[in-house]
């Protein structure tokens, strides 16, 4: 079964190494975006991201700032392996 990530538009370069590693992945541009998704990246820059006040999502939302697309990948990785 293909894991579901919601990715922030910014992040295009984590979509394409999400992609490469065989994950289904959705561009997040809705609230309701991220109720399909097992896990979303977001790049922190807006903490109150999409004016969500709480997560949509039951899986683990990752702060991409300061981290490479091989580093996020890591990170989604541990979660779902």
């Amino acid at each position: 079964m293909s894991r579901i990530i919601g990715v922030e538009q910014s992040l295009t370069n984590v979509e394409d190494a999400l992609k490469a590693k065989g994950y289904e992945v959705i561009q997040l541009r809705h609230e309701s975006d991220s109720q399909k998704c097992d896990a979303c990246i977001i790049t922190g820059q807006d903490k109150n991201f999409m004016g969500m006040n709480d997560t949509s999502t039951k899986g683990p939302v990752i702060d991409a700032n300061g981290l490479s697309a091989d580093e996020v990948i890591q990170r989604v990785d541990h979660f779902f392996n």
